[in-house]
């Protein structure tokens, strides 16, 4: 164990996953910051829409939020068990939680999650577009175009339909938070299909942002490195598990924990005049 925080160290564990794999099946488990993070009203009366809430930096994410006053739409693709866990949490810091299940890659499927949060709950304040999907190639010629597109609609597509959908329902003081990556300034070229998405993702976000300033609604993105996800026993080669994190200047990698409070920052009115940035929470490792 690692002394800044006591944080899990590698080596990990040998384990595989079938994508886009699960929380039970991970050794050691992330932190999602079950039974660590503390709210203070930040998100008040606040209604979140969080995709890929079911695990990882989404469930994080979801928990932080409820604990700051905010109701939780979960979007998820099929992990309903998952799903089902961080309901469970929203609910135990006391807030409503309702699940969304269905393909971020979808438009159909996209605008009428965002109908049913803005009928339900008569307004959404907060956009997180989380979800993700990633594969580990070591040539181009392994990555299909049926993949390419798919990890296209899946990562940045869905920015778009939903962030289209949502502002209708947006009044000035809400805000967007994307997720993005390291791999938006450092790509890696294992996995050049998803750095690609991440890099629009970022350009996505500044100029979205410029776009609906006048509006009073803000847009900016998060930058992990490497987080300890079901992403990354389902999406990557065994060694690759074993020491996921090891290259970062604190020789470790990240919990989901510890992306929750850079997105309840850019959600809050603390974030008032910060739009269109890229937070980078990345371990030590700098954007380039």
């Amino acid at each position: 164990m690692s002394d800044d925080l006591n944080r899990p160290r590698p080596p990990q564990p040998e384990q595989r996953q079938a994508p886009p794999g699960t929380t039970e099946m991970m050794e050691p488990k992330p932190d999602h910051g079950e039974h660590s993070y503390k709210g203070s009203g930040k998100l008040a009366g606040k209604v979140a829409i969080i995709t890929g809430a079911d695990s990882g930096i989404g469930r994080a994410v979801a928990i932080a939020f409820a604990r700051e006053g905010a109701d939780i739409v979960i979007g998820y693709l099929q992990e309903d068990d998952d799903a089902e866990e961080t309901k469970r949490w929203v609910e135990q810091a006391g807030r409503r939680a309702v699940l969304a299940r269905g393909d971020v890659a979808d438009e159909a499927h996209c605008g009428s999650m965002v109908e049913a949060t803005a009928k339900e709950f008569g307004h959404i304040d907060i956009l997180v577009n989380n979800a993700a999907m990633q594969r580990t190639h070591e040539t181009i010629e392994e990555i299909s175009a049926d993949e390419w597109d798919r990890t296209f609609r899946t990562n940045i597509y869905s920015m778009f339909y939903l962030s289209k959908a949502a502002l209708a329902h947006m009044e000035p003081g809400a805000a967007i938070v994307n997720t993005a990556s390291i791999n938006s300034k450092s790509p890696s070229p294992n996995l050049l299909a998803y750095a690609t998405t991440k890099g629009a993702i970022a350009n996505f976000t500044a100029g979205l942002a410029q776009m609906v300033a006048e509006k009073g609604i803000r847009v900016n993105c998060v930058a992990p490195g490497p987080i300890w996800t079901p992403l990354i026993p389902s999406t990557m080669p065994p060694e690759h598990v074993k020491n996921f994190g090891k290259n970062t200047p604190m020789g470790r990698a990240g919990q989901p924990a510890e992306l929750a409070p850079a997105y309840v920052l850019l959600a809050s009115d603390e974030a008032s005049y910060i739009s269109g940035a890229m937070l980078p929470v990345t371990g030590g490792r700098p954007m380039l």
